[in-house]
């Protein structure tokens, strides 16, 4: 009987492929099958083997997805006929990635798994425009929180707006406005300053900043387009510091910073 393959659950980063780890980088070049989400830049895959089958199973938000229970069954199945597998997702696999999931469902079926950390955007994306999460003078720490949840679920955003922290808001880019709204009405301030970042760390990233008030009430930009994360503190002036624009204006359609890199 064949001996039993190994699953790796590899983080790629947020865009840029100059970002992804060196240990992604030697999981990938072992991979006998890769299952790649489909955020996952697709210059990565340059370090794959030619031989190495390449299974794209997409999850993008808003649009069709792959089962979450097939991707499983195809881990297992290829792990089980001896296969080194690499499930490749998008930033870091345990935020927001179903890592945690994935892993039981493995080690229940007697597969073993690792877990290689990634950068995410929610860190990446902010900094690529000169936005630090954390900052000594004005936020002591961050949180990272979903804006779409399952079902009629709803984060409990008066505790998050009552922890006085940096909140970095994944998948909420559809639901901008109502998330902004809830924020008001736990609480906070409406010149609370707001980063809204697109396709982070990409040659097509963008960014705007504004208040709380203005993000509830205006409608986002056409430029701007998911993948995009939320980031909303004191901290996000520091992203104005390298623009020559007003940062924090009563209408989202005005105010774009460039990236730090620019």
């Amino acid at each position: 009987m064949k001996a039993a393959g190994k699953v790796s659950l590899v983080g790629a980063g947020p865009g840029d492929p100059e970002l992804l780890t060196l240990k992604a980088v030697k999981a990938i070049a072992s991979a006998d099958v890769i299952l790649v989400d489909d955020l996952v830049n697709p210059a990565v895959l340059s370090h794959a083997q030619p031989s190495a089958r390449v299974i794209p199973v997409g999850k993008r938000g808003g649009c069709r997805s792959t089962p979450q229970a097939l991707i499983e069954r195809l881990m297992i199945r290829e792990a089980q006929a001896g296969k080194r597998v690499v499930r490749l997702k998008g930033g870091d696999p345990c935020i927001f990635g179903r890592a945690g999931e994935e892993r039981e469902r493995l080690l229940a079926a007697g597969i073993a798994v690792e877990i290689i950390s990634g950068i995410t955007a929610g860190i990446a994306g902010p900094a690529s425009f000169g936005i630090p999460v954390t900052h000594r003078e004005v936020a002591t720490g961050v949180v990272f929180v979903t804006g779409h949840t399952r079902g009629d679920g709803e984060p409990d955003w008066a505790a998050l707006a009552a922890t006085k922290l940096t909140l970095v808001i994944y998948m909420g880019f559809a639901r901008a406005s109502h998330i902004a709204s809830a924020l008001l009405a736990a609480g906070l301030a409406p010149d609370t300053p707001v980063a809204v970042i697109a396709h982070a760390t990409t040659p097509s990233a963008d960014a705007m900043l504004c208040t709380l008030s203005a993000l509830a009430i205006d409608p986002l930009p056409p430029r701007l387009s998911s993948p995009a994360i939320i980031v909303v503190g004191k901290v996000v002036k520091y992203g104005a510091l390298h623009s020559e624009e007003q940062p924090f204006v009563d209408s989202i359609s005005l105010a774009r910073i460039p990236s730090a890199a620019q």
